[in-house]
């Protein structure tokens, strides 16, 4: 990955802040200036946060970093084909939240987990590599032709044993399954995210979670009237709106690549 510079602020009167814990307990808040994507590691420059002109004189530069857990090479590779061989490399999960469903799983430790959207795999494989051994991943995708790419990349995995894929509709398939799942993973079409929604719910452990992908929609879904024609804003909104109203399950959105919503059913 090349360096590249990015500037976290967006507009200057709303900083970028974060707080941290010194070694006494005192929390201290820093605004972050700038940042640095380098070998995997991300790197945070910050300055104590300063209300007054003298004390931003005063502020110390102070340097972070933020590292993950290397993804190794074989989703590496994934990753790469997916980019050359694939028109919408931008739908496949990438390393960070890669990293964050994989931890999930861990921290979960579900034993069946559900994934609508296959795409090229690589969120399949994440999920699988946090399995336990007698865990199992069923994941459905609807594009067919997506098949021949996709298979081969999960069927010579180190998981390929923990890995179901099927191609059809899973608002179809699903249903004929008599499996309660402990994780769901949806990333489907984004106009059918309240269908699935509702199906996957019933089918859900006491407990179990949903995490929803694309939430935040590239900023969509702040849109008060979204063009008629925009279906997939038109879902994500709808779908976003029902899950904040539902009594029968605990949500928080996290603000992480396009937004991830995690839902717990009650």
């Amino acid at each position: 990955m090349s360096d590249e510079i990015k500037n976290p602020n967006t507009e200057e009167d709303q900083p970028d802040l974060m707080t941290l814990e010194d070694e006494d307990g005192n929390e201290i808040t820093f605004e972050v200036i700038d940042a640095l994507d380098h070998k995997g590691v991300h790197y945070l420059a910050a300055v104590e946060y300063a209300e007054t002109e003298e004390e931003a004189e005063n502020a110390q530069l102070v340097i972070l970093s933020v590292g993950e857990d290397d993804e190794g090479e074989y989703l590496k590779a994934l990753y790469r084909d997916t980019h050359i061989k694939l028109l919408y490399p931008r739908m496949a999960s990438g390393h960070l939240q890669g990293r964050m469903l994989k931890m999930f799983v861990k921290m979960i430790r579900p034993r069946r987990i559900l994934e609508i959207g296959t795409y090229s795999g690589y969120s399949a494989l994440c999920m699988a590599e946090g399995l336990p051994e007698d865990g199992m991943l069923y994941t459905f995708e609807i594009n067919d032709e997506q098949e021949d790419f996709t298979r081969p990349w999960l069927e010579n995995s180190a998981y390929a044993d923990k890995i179901k894929f099927y191609i059809g509709d899973a608002l179809e398939m699903i249903p004929q399954f008599d499996i309660t799942f402990d994780l769901a993973f949806i990333d489907g079409d984004k106009r059918r995210y309240i269908d699935y929604y509702e199906m996957v719910l019933p089918r859900l452990s006491a407990g179990g979670y949903i995490i929803a992908d694309n939430t935040l929609w590239d900023g969509h879904v702040l849109e008060e009237q979204p063009h008629r024609t925009d279906l997939q804003t038109i879902g994500i909104k709808a779908f976003n709106d029902l899950v904040a109203q539902d009594s029968r399950v605990e949500k928080v959105i996290l603000p992480l690549r396009d937004g991830l919503t995690i839902i717990r059913k009650k």
